[in-house]
């Protein structure tokens, strides 16, 4: 069999599987955030933490339950990691430096799970379990809460209430993330991850000395690391590790759980808002944009020119043979158009053009079909966006789902889709006109400059995957990506909440003859330009000094 055949067959398979599933979590998760009923174990948890979780919350109120709840998190992932030379369990590692601790705590807790350390070579059992995996399951949490709440913002009228952020928080981790996981924990042992509390032992001798590994929890770990795009491996090498991902049918396992729960998600806001039709219509945006973007990327991969290339099938350097590159391009494509960073090669080894659209992937703003809530509330925004744009065509007033666009949601719409880019350009700008930061680059010219910008395009996005030639643990990069990964979680937040609550107080406009049918097909290819416009206008500059020079020099 070809590896073009095999990547296309994989590529069939995993649609085959997405389509299975989308339909019967879609609609369970709309149970899940429409009951007013409560599991015992929830009730316990409300007791422990003083919540009352059948009281309505308005946008102020429940912006204030994420930033606090995220606060504590932060401070109590910091602190564990800087005393865990003195817990057990730890491995014999020593505590983490200040810098680096409050790096891996902002990640985690944003849902980016950036790593500026070697996974098996820094954290111990009880940072890895107690600290970074509960993180991994309530920051997914906390994105589909944010997006549910957006959602309730268009099926509400003249109420401004949009739920309760504990319930939701609650609910969304016992009732969704934590079945999931524990069915792909089991997979993935299946498969041949390793799940232990093993202590570091001697395997042999590499090179002239003793090669080292330690055990650790991590199947249970990498099954919430893909099911709540997540991204951070047990090990550096992430899902290139044999230990975290053991062949290619864990490979596809990996990729089918990245995308299941945003792409069912279109399902859940379709059955919120109480037209099915509206969801399909967001699936599609998200389906075409992810099927073209994984199209291109194989294309750029396997027809790059050259002997070398040829004989192995495509362009081979930085990936795993047992995946092959339509494997890999798959997984790339997946990890970088959702918020979850893990990685199966070194995208840093992809041709100029290929590492150029991993890149681009993220720049998108993650919604195709994006992370775990992040990806839905990401893509309702730029529908907004689209029907603002529609209106301004016709000479209407822009109305979506019954709902009016005017200024002021229009304001928090434009405030949304400019603080990431913001972000991103402007940190990668300082990192390349101040001295330190670049001795940081292993590379030169276009490619160096790829790996600045892939940093903090990172980071801004809340991805965690990385250009793999970059040295980012230093201070300023410790430092700098933390502050840009918390601007670029939960500034946004901000806004789509605000939005919510401006959206639920409205009173339904009905339909007419001149309302614009966003269901229709029509819509879905308005939709899709207008991201790729507005994307491809606010990146281009960038994009044509790094990848794209890169690209046309090879």
């Amino acid at each position: 069999m070809s590896p073009v055949l095999a990547g296309v067959l994989q590529m069939l398979a995993l649609i085959a599987a997405l389509a299975l599933a989308y339909r019967p979590l879609g609609d369970y998760m709309a149970k899940v955030y429409s009951s007013d009923k409560h599991l015992r174990v929830e009730k316990w948890i409300y007791k422990g933490i003083g919540a009352n979780p059948n009281a309505q919350m308005r946008w102020p109120a429940y912006l204030r339950g994420v930033l606090a709840f995220s606060a504590v998190s932060v401070l109590f992932l910091y602190v564990l990691q800087r005393v865990q030379g003195s817990l057990p369990g730890s491995l014999g590692f020593r505590s983490i430096d200040p810098d680096q601790a409050f790096n891996t705590a902002a990640s985690f807790v944003t849902n980016t799970n950036w790593q500026s350390y070697y996974g098996e070579q820094a954290m111990g059992h009880v940072v890895q379990t107690g600290g970074l995996a509960v993180q991994n399951f309530v920051s997914a949490s906390v994105g589909i809460a944010v997006a549910v709440a957006l959602v309730r913002g268009f099926s509400r009228s003249r109420t401004g209430e949009l739920g309760n952020f504990w319930s939701d928080l609650v609910r969304g981790t016992v009732r969704i993330l934590l079945p999931i996981s524990v069915i792909a924990a089991i997979v993935l042992v299946a498969c041949g991850a390793i799940q232990n509390f093993s202590g570091i032992h001697s395997v042999g001798q590499f090179m002239g000395g003793a090669q080292q590994w330690n055990g650790g929890a991590v199947a249970s770990q990498e099954a919430i690391k893909e099911a709540g795009t997540n991204g951070g491996g047990y090990f550096n090498a992430n899902s290139a590790h044999p230990f975290e991902n053991p062949g290619p049918f864990s490979n596809l396992f990996e990729i089918f759980l990245i995308l299941l729960i945003p792409f069912a998600l279109t399902r859940t806001f379709g059955r919120m808002v109480g037209s099915l039709r509206q969801g399909y219509a967001i699936l599609a945006t998200m389906v075409t944009i992810w099927i073209g973007f994984t199209a291109l990327l194989m294309w750029t991969e396997f027809a790059h020119h050259g002997p070398a290339f040829q004989i192995a099938g495509g362009a081979m350097e930085g990936k795993e043979t047992r995946f092959g590159v339509g494997g890999s391009s798959i997984f790339a494509v997946a990890t970088t158009l959702t918020s979850t960073g893990a990685v199966d090669s070194f995208h840093s080894s992809f041709t100029g053009l290929g590492g150029g659209i991993t890149l681009l992937s993220m720049q998108l703003g993650e919604i195709a079909p994006g992370g775990t809530g992040s990806g839905l509330y990401g893509i309702l925004i730029m529908a907004i966006i689209a029907v603002f744009i529609a209106g301004l065509m016709v000479g209407r007033t822009p109305e979506y789902l019954g709902k009016k666009i005017g200024t002021r949601q229009i304001k928090f719409a434009a405030c949304y889709i400019l603080i990431t880019p913001a972000l991103a350009l402007v940190f990668t700008a300082a990192a390349m006109a101040l001295p330190t930061p670049g001795h940081s680059m292993t590379n030169s010219g276009a490619h160096g400059f790829s790996e600045i910008l892939y940093a903090y395009t990172s980071g801004a996005n809340n991805n965690g995957s990385a250009f793999a030639g970059l040295n980012a643990d230093t201070q300023w990069f410790n430092t700098t990506i933390g502050i840009v990964m918390l601007l670029g979680r939960f500034l946004p937040m901000v806004f789509v909440l605000a939005l919510a609550g401006s959206l639920a107080e409205q009173k339904p406009i009905p339909a007419t003859a001149g309302t614009l049918r966003t269901e229709k097909p029509l819509f879905t290819g308005l939709l899709v330009g207008a991201i790729l416009i507005i994307t491809g206008l606010t990146y281009f500059p960038a994009l044509a000094l790094g990848p794209l020079a890169e690209g046309l020099a090879s």
